[in-house]
Parts: structure tokens; sequence; C-alpha cells
């Protein structure tokens, strides 16, 4: 495992963080900036960290500038060629075209990423960069985390990966070697456990304050979007899916698709879970918490106002469905989605 520079002193541990052409300039600059911010964190802070205990470079396939997916030029600062050992190894966010991710485009990093673990790296994603690192194979089989946006894509691409794109955060193997992040900007996350596992829980509590960084500890099921697969080819199926999508508040669901359907309940519970991956009232239950969750980010509806309006009766059931689905209270997910008084348009008199 790499050294700990804060209890050995030794010199800092390099860490190699992937340019590659479809990566996105904000992940990369920010976890560089974060990575390197003991240079110009105030004395003050780092009572606990003798010396800086990172080492960052911008590494690729050759040095010199890369236009990245956004359009915007990076100097990578050295080529992997000239790279036999490093300690951290970060591929940042890529961004997928409209054929998704491109197996084989880059065999030589993938062979260099492998080389890297043989002798000791850490491999670590931020969102979407596990598309690269799962190339390699190393993560058959373990526990990951990619942005849930590109979760199904994923999992076509790489079905052996066991992917949790809820988690914010999966350390997998047998060194805890294999580290991934999810969506977009919880690779404060990922760059916040590298400093607390290698410089200590103190210097990652300072450069959270200092950068105004956050540990996303409730999750990311707050911020996913449900929408139900529709893509199975099960006709019955798809058309209750496209009735309940504008009726599910209405009551006894259930009921009304299976008779829509013309199905017996049992055969039709049996498809619709074949189908869609949920059973019909789950898939219900998940149409009004998303519903509810648009009402309390735009609107000021009284929480008891909402669960009646998504086709609860019970305002205790909903607040409890609601925390177990979101990971969060109506009222503490109104707080934390609502626009704030201070970025909304003032009113003239």
């Amino acid at each position: 495992m790499p050294r700990n520079t804060a209890e050995t002193g030794t010199h800092p541990l390099h860490v190699s963080l992937v340019a590659i052409p479809e990566a996105v300039v904000s992940t990369l600059s920010g976890i560089f900036d974060v990575m390197n911010a003991f240079a110009i964190v105030p004395p003050s802070g780092q009572a606990s960290v003798s010396a800086p205990p990172f080492r960052v470079e911008i590494v690729g396939l050759w040095s010199g500038p890369l236009e990245l997916a956004s359009g915007v030029p990076v100097m990578v600062q050295r080529g992997i060629a000239a790279i036999e050992t490093t300690d951290i190894v970060i591929v940042p966010s890529v961004l997928l075209g409209p054929d998704g991710w491109q197996k084989g485009r880059h065999p030589e990093l993938v062979d260099w990423l492998s080389a890297m673990h043989r002798r000791g790296a850490l491999l670590c994603s931020a969102c979407s960069g596990l598309f690269l690192l799962a190339e390699t194979g190393l993560f058959d089989g373990v526990d990951a985390t990619v942005h849930f946006g590109y979760a199904q894509a994923f999992r076509n691409a790489f079905p052996k990966v066991v992917i949790h794109p809820e988690r914010v955060l999966v350390v997998s193997g047998k060194r805890e070697e294999l580290i991934t992040s999810g969506a977009s900007m919880t690779w404060h996350d990922l760059v916040l456990y590298l400093i607390a596992r290698h410089a200590g829980a103190a210097a990652a509590q300072t450069v959270a304050r200092y950068f105004a960084l956050q540990w996303h500890q409730d999750g990311l099921a707050p911020y996913i979007v449900f929408e139900g697969r529709n893509d199975h080819g099960d006709v019955a199926i798809r058309a209750a899916q496209e009735w309940i999508a504008t009726h599910f508040s209405v009551a006894n669901p259930l009921e009304e698709m299976v008779r829509r359907a013309g199905l017996a309940e049992r055969t039709f519970k049996r498809r619709f879970t074949g189908a869609t991956g949920f059973s019909p009232i789950a898939y219900v239950q998940r149409l009004r918490i998303e519903d509810a969750k648009r009402r309390l980010e735009r609107t000021e509806a009284p929480v008891d106002e909402i669960s009646w309006q998504v086709g609860y009766e019970d305002p205790a059931f909903f607040r409890r469905l609601f925390k177990r689905l979101t990971g969060l209270t109506p009222g503490s997910y109104r707080r934390r989605f609502m626009i704030p008084d201070y970025a909304r348009p003032q009113r003239k008199e």
C-alpha cells in the first residue's frame, strides 16, 4: 500500500492524473488544484502536515497540449512511457458521445494502468472515469460506483463489474486499491478520502474548509431521477407504464393497471417485474416520490398537502417512504434543492 507521508515524513506520493480526449476539464482541473492545495492553504491550517503529501502530474499518452471533451486544451506534463512507477492514478470524468464508450481506443493507457497496479499503485476513478479503468479487467467482480446517468451504458459495456450508482465512494480490492467515486462532484469525496488516508483527517478537514468542499454523506439517492425502463419489448406492460405515468396518484392504481392490461393479476405482476425490474407497487411508489420531489423543489406547499397530491392519505407513511427512497426527509430534501432566496430574481416594487 502506498506510504502515508504524514506519518513517515518521506517524499510526497506521486499522483498521475490521466488526461484523455474524452476527459472533462472541470473534474481534472479541480482534482489537480485541490491535491496540490498544500502549497496555498494558509500555514495556520497545516499544523498536522509537515510537507506536501502529494505531487500531482497530468499524464497522458504523450506530453504536450491535449484538447479535452469540451474543446479546452490542457498541458500534459509527462507521457506515460516515462513513468515506471506511481503511487496513485486518477482517471477523471469522461464525456460519452452518442455512441457511448468506445472500447479499445486507448490500449497503451490500459496496459500502463495494469502495470501501475501490479507495481502497487492505487487506481481511482472520478465519476465516469471508470469506463477507462474497467478495460483493465481489474474491476471485474468487485464493487464500484459510476455516474448514475451512465449506469445502464456502463452495465452494457462491462457487465462483470458490480456497480452501485447510488453510492458516493466505493473502496475495493485486497489492498483497498480500487477506488471509485460516483456522480459529478463526488470527486470532492474521492480527493478528501485520499487526503485523509495519506495525510490524516485533520488535513482533509482543513482542505474541505478552505475550498468549501462537501462530503456527500447522504449518498446520491436524492439526486437520482427515477425513469422506468421501457425498452423491454412487452407491449402490454409498456401500455401500463404509459398510463400510470400520468395517473400514479389515483386510488388502487394496481387494480386499474391489471384491468387495462387484460391479464390475470398474478401474470401482470410477474411480467411487470420482469420487464421493469420493479414490482408494480414499487414502480408506483417511485413515480409518486419523484413527483413529490419536484413539488418540494418548486413550490412552498406543506408536506402533508404534497403527500395527498401524489396519492398518499397518510402523511406519516409518505414521510417514511420518502426517507427510505431518497435518504432524506421531505423537509431536508426541500432545503437542499429549493432555489435559495439569494439566487432568485428580485421582484421590483
